[in-house]
């Protein structure tokens, strides 16, 4: 494979689409995916309704300040964005971070921040799946977790291996149905708290509560409601199905951002609202779905128990496996995974092998975690955070550095207020977390070397 020029300036070809040959690269996968296909997928990814699976374990982490931990979370999440954005720009490839660390710093840290990487986009399937079929079984026990998690599992890898169209348009009947409910829910939580049910009553305690406010202790919320934001990134891994130009995926995840932060600060509000006092959830688990039944009664209470269960198992999931698999991909075609990975199928123009392999992980993950799903969510944020600052660190030292730009907004302060925010996030992550993401990181070294020493990886001539 040809690597030369690697890191020029990508040109445009005649779909409007950047050019990947430049790169060493051959286009293999099929351009067809729009604007609005990216901006939907990245809503999907994250999911309007994540703060129902996760909302007791942030009200109770924020002292009820459930709608500033997600603001938070938002503010940070969007200067990295933005430092997606500009290294999109530059290399329109598939990789994500693993690509743009690794032309943007180098070859070695580029490996890294696609390892880490591999920890959250490998991981979050199985959390999902996991989650979902648990879901499931509190509403028909007669059916085995198991028996939903296979079944979640098969669907998924069947429609990605069918091809990125087939997902983009199962995407789209999805987002309609979980936003349809999202209506309803705050509809509801807002007729409720007009009437003063239970004591609710509007105010902005849910955004700020001086008595209660501390950042240490809310800043360990947001550790915990950033899950809710991961995806809008996995965009990234679609480049090289994407038309339009350059600056197609950079502006599909900003504004998918943009638009689920909104959403996730909305619906926080008003359930915070209906049920202020935070302290007497029956469980975290389902504090979210206590708040639904007071809001509208067992039966809404049951319509946004069954929305998460396939918002997450099959929405989520489907476009989650859909971005693994590319940076599989792309890290097998530069002989940093096995080879295998990297075959396309020959009519879908998918990755199938990986696909497949993500689905075959997940099944076995599931089974191991299931009794563990607040370790699973852990290893997911610690891979997804520590992937963000070696992003900010590649905008700073590729455009800084390297193109000498005195756009020193864009590529300096910018990546400098995202590094220090998503730093402080990974700061406040627990324990548990850190020592099972500090092992996976150990192996990962241990494997890079191990390429090394046996010449089995192939390095970008024209070093970055």
């Amino acid at each position: 494979m040809s690597s030369t020029n690697r890191t020029s300036a990508p040109s445009v070809g005649a779909e409007g689409s950047a050019n990947i040959e430049q790169f060493g690269y051959k286009q293999e996968l099929k351009r067809s995916l729009s604007f609005w296909d990216l901006l939907i997928y990245g809503l999907i990814f994250m999911v309007p309704i994540a703060p129902f699976g996760i909302y007791g374990y942030v009200a109770q982490g924020s002292y009820g300040m459930v709608a500033l931990a997600y603001l938070i979370g938002m503010v940070g999440m969007i200067f990295t964005a933005l430092s997606y954005a500009r290294m999109s720009e530059a290399f329109p490839i598939a990789g994500s971070v693993y690509s743009y660390a690794q032309r943007g710093i180098n070859e070695h840290v580029g490996f890294f921040s696609g390892w880490v990487i591999l920890l959250d986009y490998i991981m979050i399937p199985s959390l999902l799946y996991l989650i979902s079929s648990s879901a499931l079984h509190d509403v028909l026990p007669g059916v085995p977790v198991y028996v939903w998690l296979v079944v979640f599992i098969a669907i998924n890898t069947i429609i990605n291996i069918f091809g990125i169209e087939i997902t983009a348009k199962a995407n789209k009947i999805i987002l309609v149905l979980e936003l349809l409910v999202l209506v309803v829910f705050v509809v509801a939580a807002v007729i409720t708290v007009a009437k003063g049910v239970n004591g609710a009553s509007f105010t902005l305690k849910p955004l700020y509560d001086k008595a209660h406010f501390n950042l240490t202790t809310v800043m360990g919320a947001v550790s915990v409601a950033v899950l809710s934001f991961l995806g809008f990134d996995a965009i990234s891994t679609l480049a090289e199905e994407t038309k339009g130009g350059k600056k197609v995926v950079g502006r599909a995840v900003i504004f998918s951002l943009l638009i689920v932060g909104i959403i996730f600060i909305i619906q926080t509000w008003v359930a915070a609202l209906v049920w202020p006092d935070y302290t007497t959830f029956e469980n975290a688990d389902v504090a979210f779905y206590q708040i639904a039944e007071v809001a509208g009664g067992p039966w809404l209470k049951w319509t946004t128990i069954i929305a998460t269960a396939f918002a997450w198992g099959i929405a989520n999931a489907l476009v989650a496996q859909a971005a693994i698999s590319r940076i599989l991909y792309s890290m097998a075609r530069d002989k940093k995974l096995p080879g295998v990975l990297g075959k396309i199928h020959p009519t879908f123009k998918t990755p199938y092998i990986s696909i497949l392999l993500v689905g075959a992980i997940s099944l076995v993950v599931t089974v191991i975690f299931t009794k563990q799903i607040a370790t699973l969510t852990s290893l997911v944020n610690f891979g997804a955070l520590t992937a963000f600052l070696f992003l900010h660190l590649s905008v700073i030292n590729y455009f800084i550095r390297k193109q000498k730009s005195k756009n020193y907004l864009k590529h300096l302060i910018f990546p400098l207020i995202g590094f220090v925010i998503i730093g402080y996030v990974w700061y406040s992550l627990d324990a548990a977390s850190k020592k099972f993401g500090f092992v996976w990181m150990g192996i990962g070294i241990a494997y890079m070397i191990y390429l090394k020493l046996t010449k089995k990886d192939s390095s970008l001539a024209g070093e970055i």
